[in-house]
């Protein structure tokens, strides 16, 4: 059941049953229009999305993970050598999904992509970058955005590393305060992925590299309800070379174990 809310405000639809919702099919938007400079020279020739784990690229993985999840409606934000991106996965018949492609010239950063698609969003979406693969259940976020009625959800998971050097606190004059011999740090992290409503792209500007960040900055400035969502399963993120390689190996290891 679907009620609307207030006869002289903007459309707001409050979904009284979560069952209601799932019967309309979510769509997915992947940014994967990234440079990947910090994975440089593995991306001179290669998007970063297309770089491979195991016996495919990381982009395929991440559209199983939707697949797995009931999302079958998938927009691919590209630009970087998109050729190769587009000509790999077609229109995602063979995969058991439908992509269409956002195109920009240029790299517009994570949300300047996310807007290039905004003709191609027609409700509530689910938003992941396309250099991370995740292992959780949508649903419950799903779940969770609707309940707490946000304008966007952001996913989170714990996180804790150890620096490697000391931190030294010290006054206004110099005086040593406290010696922190590398210190770890633990909290909650962006894991670069949100359920979001398609109000949210008024606060990203039409052709500008524009940052995450700061939509999420602009929405929260004007109180809007942004929440977090802790996400209990798994997440790789290959930016850079040293994580890239990790998980390659260990991708590459399961391969040899199923040969």
């Amino acid at each position: 059941m679907v009620v609307l809310l207030g006869k002289n405000l903007p459309s707001l639809l409050v979904f009284l049953d979560y069952s209601d919702f799932m019967t309309k099919p979510l769509k997915a938007v992947i940014l994967a229009g990234g440079l990947g400079t910090r994975l440089h020279p593995y991306t001179l020739f290669m998007p970063k999305p297309m770089l491979p784990l195991g016996d495919k690229p990381v982009l395929e993985h991440l559209i199983s993970w939707l697949y797995s999840n009931d999302i079958r409606d998938i927009v691919i934000c590209v630009s970087y050598l998109r050729r190769i991106i587009e000509d790999y996965f077609r229109d995602g018949k063979e995969l058991g999904v439908k992509i269409t492609y956002a195109r920009t010239n240029t790299p517009m950063g994570t949300a300047g992509q996310l807007k290039s698609a905004e003709k191609l969003i027609d409700g509530t979406f689910l938003c992941v970058y396309g250099d991370s693969i995740y292992d959780f259940n949508v649903k419950d976020m799903i779940e969770f955005h609707i309940k707490k009625k946000a304008l966007a959800t952001i996913a989170l998971m714990p996180y804790k590393t150890t620096l490697k050097y000391g931190l030294i606190d010290v006054s206004k004059d110099g005086l040593v305060k406290k010696w922190r011999e590398k210190p770890t740090i633990e909290g909650l992290i962006n894991i670069g992925c949100y359920i979001i409503e398609p109000r949210f792209l008024d606060y990203i500007p039409n052709d500008t590299r524009f940052g995450m960040n700061f939509a999420f900055e602009n929405a929260m400035k004007k109180g809007e309800r942004i929440f977090g969502y802790n996400a209990k399963g798994g997440f790789i993120d290959i930016g850079d070379k040293k994580g890239y390689i990790g998980v390659y190996k260990k991708y590459l290891g399961k391969l040899g174990e199923i040969v």
